[in-house]
């Protein structure tokens, strides 16, 4: 019989940990689980002493190129002792693996494990802390750039907008909302001062389930896989729009964002214009992201359907919804 090809598989883990204990002469004492799958597979490979993190890039998600260039990135953010998961070198000093998997070529990645844990529901010395690695990291990526895509309004909105219309009917309420959503920030972004937004090497996913903390302030941040070039505003209106869905208490969000951006300011300056476009940097990463869902759609298809498009899109509405009630209740009070 004909074997069936397929879209996507799931490497074993026996094979898999036998595979990098020889690559990097671990011992038999490590044994290798799947963690999670996603967009890239994550397994976990561990002995009573020490921990790693095997990433398996999808087949065809991410060249060779970039993953080489996410790799430098991080080395040059450990070099500049940031905190931050770093890839491991095998016993022949390659950082990359490739294997054949039965839908191709799967390249895999030993990263180093960012020890604490998850912290959904964050204190304001850990919102700051965030804060001020975020603006480490962005002081050393500030003005530089890197053989990945650059993130702008037509890849974040206009192409994702794109992929979505593949699998939804442009006249539902949430697509018609989108579409207008995308033509004004559009607008917003096509019409900003360079001279008031820093650009540089941005991660574009920094929120809890990327973050290692250890005793509420010593935050590793890791999975570098979606980092580009683009405004550095990015990684701070998404980490704003995903506390502001965290914390249902505003008044909380208020004082955490306050924390975060005080942590953050502490490093690095923000100009008023770059604060003012946290709305529309965070709204615009939720549409990015729901465009990569559909460009995935093998990877995401038990959720990507009309009922989740409404609750994704009605997160993006009541975000911009809550930022537009606030300029005008501060306008109101007469504030600037």
């Amino acid at each position: 019989m004909t074997t069936f090809p397929v879209s996507n598989s799931t490497l074993s883990e026996k094979e898999l940990g036998d595979f990098i204990k020889d690559k990097y002469n671990l011992s038999e004492s490590f044994e290798c689980k799947l963690f999670r799958t996603g967009l890239n597979h994550t397994y976990f490979i561990t002995n009573t002493k020490r921990k790693f993190v095997i990433r398996v890039y999808s087949h065809n998600w991410r060249t060779k190129t970039e993953i080489q260039e996410e790799l430098l990135l991080l080395e040059l953010l450990k070099k500049n002792k940031l905190s931050v998961s770093y890839p491991i070198s095998d016993k022949e000093d390659n950082q990359i693996q490739e294997i054949n998997a039965p839908e191709g070529i799967r390249y895999v990645v030993l990263f180093s494990f960012a020890k604490g844990e998850k912290m959904r529901f964050m204190n304001n010395d850990t919102c700051s802390e965030i804060g001020s690695l975020m603006a480490s990291i962005h002081n050393i990526t500030a003005n530089k750039s890197i053989n990945r895509t650059d993130y702008n309004s037509e890849l974040l909105l206009k192409k994702s907008y794109k992929q979505l219309a593949h699998f939804f009917a442009e006249n539902l309420t949430e697509m018609r909302y989108l579409k207008e959503l995308n033509y004004k920030i559009s607008e917003t972004f096509e019409k900003i001062n360079p001279l008031n937004f820093q650009k540089g090497i941005v991660h574009l996913d920094i929120w809890y389930d990327n973050l290692s903390v250890k005793d509420n302030k010593e935050i590793t941040i890791f999975d570098f896989d979606n980092c580009g070039n683009g405004l550095l505003i990015f990684d701070i209106g998404y980490f704003c729009k995903q506390l502001f869905f965290i914390e249902s208490d505003k008044e909380k969000y208020e004082s955490k964002v306050e924390s975060f951006l005080n942590g953050y300011r502490e490093i690095r300056e923000l100009t008023d214009e770059e604060i003012e476009l946290i709305p529309e940097a965070g709204a615009s990463i939720f549409a990015f992201y729901l465009g990569v869902q559909a460009q995935r759609f093998d990877w995401s298809n038990i959720f990507l359907t009309e009922n989740y498009l409404k609750m994704f899109v009605g997160r993006i509405k009541s975000w911009m919804e809550y930022y537009k009630n606030k300029k005008i209740t501060v306008a109101n009070n007469g504030y600037k």
